[in-house]
């Protein structure tokens, strides 16, 4: 079943009034995603459905993602510009920011333009290799950014319970080795369930979604995706748990150093340095815990879309305004910059 086909079917139910149409819309949906396959026709492109059914919200959604890309864009570039070019900043910790700002930055423009151009029309199209191109970019990216958000617990844990020696623990050879093995591991992981179980769909190819998200791609396999499945599932495992409870158990210790230190002023200083990085964790690991671990049902929902709007606009743009409004060292090399630029 080819897209025009789809789309020539469709119209028939999208005459009448507007509760008419937008009930047409739900029943095509239905049909396309979840009818008992009979007609095994290669796929060779998706219908992105996105906002069609409320064709009224769809150029809210363009100017809000719009507005939150070019912040995203913005504040995680000012972050790597600051990093990079002071020297103040040229520690663990920074380093660690400016790779983080870095997979904020690549992971909105995998996902947030190609959702801004989908929302300003009724049922386009992307191809199978496009889609799947971006899926596993976008796999990547976040499986990156949660072995680097485990990384970055534990360089502060070191500077907390073992401040004298930190410099020697964490020099920039082992900053640099860690930061490689949070990149490679991650495309590891996205790379090995593509080549060990390739999939096939047949038929139906309406994606209930503003892109090519995994939730709702999976829903249109009609290949085996019992072993698949648990190769995700053992995926997920390292890439979220593991990482999760690695953090936790940081900051268990944490605490419990934080705790030792008598001057007041100094626990709080001590906190406050864990308190941009607890933020971004719990922002992070919140939205995919939402979106991919919870039970998932057959049919679609406008909410996940919502979600998935969040995690994918919101939470890059939001990292780095958490760490600069929070960090005196990101602000005062702002200044800097600023002062120069002035003069």
């Amino acid at each position: 079943m080819s897209a025009d086909s789809s789309l020539g079917d469709a119209e028939l139910h999208f005459s009448g009034n507007e509760a008419d149409r937008r009930e047409g819309y739900r029943l095509w949906i239905k049909e396309m995603n979840y009818q008992e396959i009979g007609n095994h026709t290669k796929v060779t492109e998706f219908i992105l459905v996105g906002l069609s059914r409320h064709p009224t919200s769809q150029s809210v959604v363009f100017w809000t993602l719009m507005f939150l890309y070019i912040v995203t864009l913005a504040g995680n570039s000012l972050i790597i510009f600051l990093v990079g070019g002071n020297s103040q900043l040229h520690t663990p910790m920074y380093f660690f920011l400016g790779n983080l700002s870095l997979l904020d930055l690549l992971f909105s423009t995998s996902a947030v333009p190609l959702i801004m151009v989908n929302s300003l029309y009724n049922f386009s199209t992307i191809s199978y290799s496009s889609c799947f191109t971006q899926l596993a970019v976008r796999a990547f990216l976040a499986l990156a950014e949660c072995f680097l958000l485990a990384i970055m617990a534990y360089d502060r844990l070191v500077a907390i319970s073992n401040p004298l020696r930190y410099n020697m623990v964490m020099s920039s050879r082992v900053c640099i080795f860690m930061a490689l093995v949070a990149w490679m591991t991650a495309l590891l992981l996205t790379v090995l369930p593509i080549l060990l179980f390739p999939i096939s769909f047949c038929g139906h190819n309406a994606v209930n979604h503003f892109s090519c998200e995994v939730q709702a791609i999976f829903k249109l396999l009609c290949s085996n995706t019992i072993s698949l499945e648990i190769m995700m599932i053992a995926c997920a495992v390292i890439s979220m748990p593991v990482p999760l409870t690695f953090i936790l158990i940081s900051y268990l210790c944490i605490l419990r150093a934080v705790l030792r230190i008598r001057p007041t002023e100094a626990r709080l200083k001590a906190f406050s340095t864990c308190g941009s990085h607890l933020i971004v964790v719990t922002i992070y690991f919140g939205s995919l815990i939402y979106i991919y671990v919870r039970p998932q049902s057959k049919i679609s929902h406008n909410g996940d879309k919502i979600i998935s709007i969040f995690y994918a606009a919101v939470t890059p743009m939001l990292n780095p305004l958490i760490y600069t409004l929070r960090n005196k060292d990101v602000k005062a090399a702002l200044r800097r910059v600023t002062c120069r630029l002035k003069s």
